[in-house]
């Protein structure tokens, strides 16, 4: 009996010749090539008809997605799938996971917000009122080209930002106990840091939501988020937080000033970050002792300057087959960014509904009466506003004259002007690049600072006011110095020494500054030690012309 077979192919079997036939002969070789080539033509056909269907097969689920999704959500998910295959692969999603688990961050902020301050019906209350008008996108010096190179989508969210987030918020007198003085005896004048300037490195622009803060920044948070949600209380760049200083004492008020640098986020995922950082947020708050009550509250975004925001945007672009990103960056006028209490606190009310109500004042004359208040010691609006200023740029303990009172002021001490010429304000955060560069770095320096204050006149200029001077100013000789150093304005941030009469002995750059410090040497100290030389070069070339007494401007 024969074993069984096991499982699996048999082995093969050479077939056996049929019996008085030839056997075929073997193909030859343009046989061969030619049945190649038809295969080949074949396996084309079949995958170009294969592709032709995945396309068909695309295209239809592109159609189907839009139907379904719309518009905004298909935008959203073709963000996210990079390499258009209309599905998303763990590793497409996962760079944008953070941005996407973010988005709740601000509701969240905002619930922290009303946690740690929940409204007590035995404290006063009040109303803040917020006014806005948006940026005019016409003084952006990109609406000179129309916006050249810069997408639709990246300014949508500055464009869509017409009106603020909230008019009208309810706030609780005590949470203004952050603006009370850290002790009893501080000077009128005498700064102190509410959120202190902590940087210590630029921080990341590619952000979309704010971080969680502290409870000091909750209150700065709540009062700035009224105009946007997407606030960030602490700015990229420096200085950073909140400096405040006595104004006015009584027995039982302070009037406080203070000044905050903060920035907005208008974009969200899946567009790039668009930044919009005003020159500085300043105002004042008369609250009692305890701050059990606030008599008044404002704050604004001053708009004396003619450019008072910075913007930045990060821009995608392509570079031997990289993809890479770069940030850009414009400044711009805003007429109006403020908020106010609406009257003084005062007690609220419960009605049969439950909702708590803020009383007006008009509506309770005679429930409320509120003395005038005799102050013992006060000082200016400008004199705090200046000891603001020192706090946040020390570089500003030298005195910075406007144009023409500088080279009136250096006639008369018979001094070279300093005078520094840029896009933005050298004394708020609407100065970016090398105009920062140069004010925390080597303005600052005490070396600098000295020779500053006792050798120089120090002034600057934004480049518009100089175009107006000399464009619309009816005086010549206010026209003849305008031009004189529009004339020297090569690089984004120039420094000029110039004689009493507006004429240049010596000017320097930003850019030549570094260039400089590079070619010589590795060592950060350099552009501090480049700078000193750079002015008393200036007043070696001055020296024969300085001992000349008298005679007109020009």
């Amino acid at each position: 009996m024969d074993p069984p077979r096991r499982p699996g192919p048999s082995e093969p079997r050479q077939p056996q010749q049929p019996r008085g036939r030839r056997l075929h002969c073997p193909l030859s070789l343009r046989d061969l090539a030619l049945l190649v080539a038809m295969l080949g033509a074949l396996l084309a056909i079949a995958a170009r008809g294969y592709m032709d269907f995945r396309e068909a097969q695309a295209e239809a689920l592109r159609v189907a997605a839009q139907k379904y999704l719309g518009k905004d959500g298909f935008f959203l998910f073709s963000s996210l799938d990079t390499d258009k295959d209309m599905s998303i692969s763990l590793e497409e999603f996962k760079p944008d996971a953070k941005k996407l688990i973010a988005a709740t961050s601000v509701s969240i902020l905002e619930e922290e917000v009303s946690q740690k301050f929940p409204l007590d019906l035995s404290e006063e209350k009040f109303s803040v009122m917020a006014r806005f008008q948006p940026l005019l996108q016409e003084t952006m010096s990109k609406s000179k080209n129309g916006f050249l190179k810069v997408s639709h989508l990246t300014l949508s969210g500055l464009r869509n930002w017409t009106v603020p987030d909230e008019v009208l918020r309810l706030f609780s007198a005590r949470q203004f106990v952050i603006f009370l003085p850290p002790k009893e005896d501080l000077k009128l004048g005498e700064p102190w840091w509410i959120i202190p300037n902590e940087i210590k490195e630029l921080l990341p622009s590619n952000r979309f939501y704010p971080p969680r803060f502290k409870r000091k920044e909750a209150l700065i948070y709540k009062l700035l988020s009224m105009f946007h949600p997407r606030l960030f209380v602490k700015t990229r760049f420096g200085p950073q937080g909140t400096v405040a200083c006595l104004m006015a004492t009584s027995n039982f008020y302070y009037t406080v000033a203070f000044r905050i640098h903060a920035e907005f986020q208008l974009n969200e995922p899946p567009l790039f970050p668009f930044w919009f950082t005003p020159g500085q947020f300043t105002g004042y708050i008369i609250l009692s002792k305890d701050s059990s009550h606030v008599r008044d509250f404002k704050l604004f975004v001053p708009n004396h300057k003619p450019l008072n925001v910075e913007m930045e945007w990060l821009y995608q672009y392509e570079e031997n087959g990289t993809s890479s990103s770069e940030l850009d960056m414009d400044i711009g006028y805003l007429p109006q960014m403020e908020l106010e209490s609406w009257g003084p606190s005062a007690s609220t009310e419960i009605h049969k509904n439950g909702k708590i109500t803020y009383r007006r004042l008009c509506e309770q004359s005679s429930q409320f009466v509120f003395e005038d208040i005799v102050w013992q010691q006060e000082i200016s609006w400008e004199k705090a506003a200046r000891q603001l200023e020192i706090a946040m740029y020390p570089f500003l303990k030298v005195t910075y004259l406007p144009l023409v009172k500088a080279f009136e002021r250096a006639r008369t001490e018979n001094k070279l002007v300093h005078s520094i010429v840029l896009w933005g304000s050298l004394d708020d955060q609407s100065c970016f690049g090398p105009g920062q560069d140069l004010r925390d770095i080597i303005l600052g320096d005490s070396l600098i600072l000295t020779l500053l204050k006792y050798s120089f006149i120090s002034s600057w200029s934004q480049v518009h006011e100089l175009n107006e001077i000399q464009n619309n100013q009816d005086d010549e000789s206010h026209k003849k110095l305008a031009k004189l150093l529009l004339e020297k304005y090569t690089s984004p941030v120039k420094m000029l020494l110039c004689l009493p009469n507006g004429t240049v002995v010596h000017d320097t750059s930003v850019d030549e500054l570094y260039q400089a410090s590079k070619e010589r040497s590795h060592r950060f100290v350099h552009p501090v030690m480049l700078y000193e030389q750079f002015l008393q070069e200036g007043l070696f070339r001055a020296q024969p012309f300085l001992h000349r007494k008298g005679g007109s401007l020009f």
